[in-house]
């Protein structure tokens, strides 16, 4: 076999597997925006609901207790749609291991929110509505995003690897109960 014909025959499969991954990676990446959304929605709405459903919300007088709940029932979610779609062809581990990692992670995304917010408002006295909002919904949330999806791909819902034994452990630790 000539240089030229080995130089052909390999440039496909490295074409072929970068195409492949970033088709992977592009369709993570869209369904990881549509859980995100649906779980902003919920988080919203849940809230508004239990705040202000009929004018005074069951829980009306009691707006963290509101949050709370609303953030709860959002970030399960978030995390069941990760779970069984965004990321169901990667490694699975122990259900009750994703779930706290996943929290925490949200913990950390939420501290690179409120840190952009911090840095604009206190360090720049960047503290309009407008500037409040920019850092903490538009840039903080959308470094908090970044971050997430990241972490999400790296520790919660790792690469399957090709050894035998660790396939067969996180297939098993995926169907075990929280």
């Amino acid at each position: 076999m000539s240089q030229e014909d080995l130089s052909h025959s390999v440039a496909p499969s490295w074409l072929d597997r970068v195409r492949s991954s970033l088709s992977v990676l592009a369709r993570e990446v869209a369904k990881f925006g549509v859980v995100g959304l649906s779980a902003f929605i919920i988080d919203v709405g849940l809230f508004n609901l239990l705040m202000f459903a009929g004018g005074d919300g069951p829980l009306n007088d009691k707006p963290l207790t509101a949050k709370a709940i609303s953030v709860i029932v959002a970030t399960t979610f978030a995390y069941f749609g990760n779970r069984f779609w965004t990321f169901r062809h990667r490694g699975r581990t122990h259900m009750g291991r994703e779930y706290l990692l996943f929290i925490a992670l949200n913990g950390v995304a939420m501290m690179i929110a409120l840190l952009c917010l911090w840095f604009s408002h206190y360090a720049l006295g960047l503290d309009s509505v407008l500037a409040d909002n920019v850092s903490a919904n538009v840039i903080g949330l959308g470094l908090g995003t970044l971050f997430r999806f990241w972490s999400y791909r790296k520790w919660v819902f790792p690469a399957i690897t090709d050894d035998a034994v660790d396939r067969e452990i996180a297939e098993r630790d995926a169907v075990t109960p929280i």
